[in-house]
């Protein structure tokens, strides 16, 4: 079974979601608290990239999502490196 479905299946059993990309502000409040590293990491990208609010949750849900593949618990500086990473890529214009 693919285990970020898992992981995200089992947390939101409670709620009325079923995975990552569907959460709203509220949930993206309570389950994608990033460590303190990765958020000034966030924080950075967000000044240096001239990113909008928008982008800061789609960033936070995709590293709330690369950690659940990572099997880590909380969202690290990595995984924010990595969603920033993907987030300038959908940003080029081809």
């Amino acid at each position: 079974m693919n285990r970020a479905r898992d992981v995200q299946t089992e947390r939101f059993k409670s709620d009325d979601i079923h995975c990552n990309a569907h959460m709203e502000n509220r949930h993206i409040r309570k389950y994608c608290n990033p460590l303190q590293e990765a958020e000034k990491l966030l924080d950075l990208a967000m000044r240096e990239l001239n990113l909008s609010a928008r982008a800061y949750h789609r960033i936070l849900k995709v590293g709330r999502t690369i950690a659940d593949l990572a099997r880590e618990n909380a969202i690290l500086p990595e995984h924010i490196s990595e969603a920033v990473q993907y987030r300038a890529l959908d940003r080029l214009e081809w």
